[in-house]
C-alpha cells in the first residue's frame, strides 16, 4: 500500500466534522505527514489544523517555526504556534522534560473529542525497543509507541508507524517536498541519537531487517501487554472495581505474577507511575503487615500504604506548612492543596460570614450539637479516615474560634453548633456527612 493511501485510510476513519490536527516540527515526518493530509482530505473531507511547538531550546527554534509557517501556508493548513518552557530542573532529563511541555502545549491547544496526528515511523518505533529494552522494562515499555489510543479526552493516532523512514524520504523525494534537520539530532550524547546514529547502522548492516524485527517485536509485546491488562481489569474488578484500595486478602490469593499485573494496572488506571521492581517487591511483602500497622512504601511521586486489610495507592503530597491558610467566605468554590472544598458552611440564621482555614495545629476543638465539646484527634480516630488522611484536616476559623472540620479528600465536613454545611450549588451531588457518631 502506498504511503498517501495509508494516510487516506486513516483520515477517513475519523469521525465526519472531526477536526484532524497534525503535530508539525518541520522535519521530515511532520512535513511529508501534513502534506499527505491535505491531500487525503480531498477525498475525505475533515476540518484539518497543524501544530508547531517552539521548545525555544536552541538558536535555530525560530527557524524551525519560520518554516512550518511556510510550509503550511503554502498547503493552505491554519496553523497554531505554542511556545513553550522547558523545565531543565525536572528530573527528567532534557529529552523527557520538552515532552511533558510539548504535551502540555497538545493539551491546550487540541480539544477533546479531537484527533492529533504525530510522525513517527518504523525506525522510530524500533529505537524505542531498544531503549526500553536497556532501561530493563517491563512489557509495557517494550510495547513502545502505540499506533493510536485514547488521551484524555482526545484521540493520538500515529499513521506512519509502520512505514519506514526510507519509505518516507522516498515519498518526500518525489513530492519535491523541503524538510528541515534539527541539529540537535547529531548530539551522540543524548541515548536516542546514539542508537539512531551508531547502533542501528551496525545492526542492519548485519541484519538489513533490524528496524523491522524490532518493531514487530515491539508490536508482539504491545498484544501481550494487552492481554495481561485485561486480566487485571478482571482482577480488579473482582477486588471491588476501585483501583486506589486494593483488599490484602484479595491480592494475597492471587499468583506472584498476577498480583503484580494488578498492582501495575491499578497505578495505570490512577495516573500514577508503576513502582520500579524493588519497590514493587517491598509492596507486596508489606500485604501481612498487622491490620493496626501504618506500612508506606513510596517512589515517584506515588505512594502506597497498608491499613485495615487494604491496599491504598495515591499520588504523593508534601504537608503543608503550619503557617498556611487561606480566607474563605463560606461559600465560593475553594480549591485547597488537599482537594477542593465543594460544601457551602453559613450560620445557623443563614447568614455567610469571613472565614479562615488552615491546617489543623492540635488541640483544636468544636462544640457539636446534642454531644457537647469533642477534640479533633479524638473526632477523626472515631472515623473511617485513614491516619495519612487525618493529618489533612481543614479547619474553618470564625472570629478566632473553630467552627468547621473538613477533609477535602473524603468531602466530610464536621459542624459546630450553630452552623450548618450544605452541598456546594456549584455541585449538587457532593454529599456533606454530619460528625460521626
Amino acid at each position: 500500500m502506498s504511503l498517501q493511501a495509508t494516510i487516506d485510510d486513516a483520515l477517513a476513519e475519523t469521525p465526519p466534522g472531526r477536526v484532524v490536527w497534525v503535530a508539525l516540527s518541520g522535519g521530515l515526518d511532520s512535513s511529508l505527514l501534513l502534506s499527505l493530509a491535505v491531500a487525503a482530505c480531498r477525498r475525505h473531507p475533515r476540518p484539518l489544523h497543524a501544530l508547531h511547538v517552539n521548545h525555544g531550546l536552541q538558536a535555530a527554534a525560530d527557524h524551525f517555526e519560520m518554516h512550518c509557517r511556510r510550509l503550511a501556508s503554502r498547503l493552505g493548513v491554519p496553523l497554531f504556534v505554542e511556545r513553550v518552557t522547558v523545565d531543565r530542573d525536572a528530573g527528567l532529563g532534557l529529552e523527557g522534560a520538552a515532552r511533558q511541555s510539548r504535551y502540555a502545549a497538545f493539551a491546550r491547544r487540541v480539544a477533546p473529542g479531537e484527533t492529533l496526528w504525530l510522525g513517527q515511523h518504523r525506525d522510530d518505533q524500533a529505537e524505542t525497543f531498544l531503549l526500553a529494552a536497556l532501561r530493563g522494562s517491563g512489557v509495557r515499555g517494550l510495547a513502545g509507541m502505540p499506533p493510536g489510543r485514547e488521551w484524555q479526552g482526545r484521540r493520538l493516532e500515529r499513521p506512519l508507524l509502520a512505514c519506514s523512514r526510507a519509505e518516507l524520504e522516498a515519498e518526500a523525494e518525489r513530492l519535491g517536498l523541503r524538510w528541515i534537520e534539527d541539529p540537535s539530532n547529531a548530539d551522540e550524547a543524548l541515548d536516542r541519537n546514539f542508537l539512531r546514529r551508531m547502533v542501528m547502522p551496525l545492526l542492519t548492516q548485519r541484519w538489513s531487517h533490524a528496524a523491522k524485527s524490532l518493531a514487530n517485536s515491539a508490536r508482539h509485546a504491545a498484544e501481550a501487554e494487552a492481554l495481561i491488562a485485561e486480566q487485571a481489569a478482571e482482577d480488579l474488578a473482582a477486588q471491588g472495581g476501585d483501583p486506589a484500595c486494593l483488599a490484602s486478602a484479595g491480592l494475597v490469593r492471587l499468583s506472584p505474577a498476577r498480583r503484580r499485573a494488578l498492582l501495575r494496572h491499578a497505578c495505570h488506571r490512577l495516573g500514577l507511575s508503576t513502582p520500579p521492581e524493588a519497590r514493587l517487591e517491598a509492596l507486596l511483602t508489606q500485604l501481612g503487615a498487622r491490620r493496626d500497622a501504618r506500612a508506606r512504601v513510596a517512589w515517584d511521586g506515588a505512594e502506597a500504604r497498608v491499613w485495615r486489610d487494604h491496599l491504598y495507592l495515591l499520588p504523593s503530597r508534601q504537608p503543608l506548612a503550619p503557617t498556611w491558610q487561606v480566607e474563605w467566605n463560606g461559600a465560593s468554590p475553594l480549591a485547597t492543596p488537599w482537594g477542593a472544598v465543594d460544601v457551602t458552611l453559613v450560620r445557623q440564621d443563614g447568614e455567610q460570614a469571613r472565614l479562615r482555614l488552615t491546617p489543623r495545629q492540635g488541640g483544636e476543638s468544636l462544640r457539636l450539637p446534642r454531644r457537647g465539646r469533642r477534640d479533633l484527634k479524638r473526632l477523626l480516630q472515631e472515623t473511617d479516615v485513614p491516619p495519612w488522611m487525618r493529618e489533612r484536616l481543614l479547619v474553618a476559623w470564625h472570629e478566632g474560634t473553630p467552627v468547621a472540620a473538613l477533609l477535602p479528600e473524603r468531602r466530610w465536613v464536621a459542624v459546630a453548633v450553630g452552623w450548618r454545611a450544605q452541598p456546594g450549588e456549584h455541585d449538587p451531588t457532593c454529599p456533606v456527612s454530619p460528625a460521626p457518631g
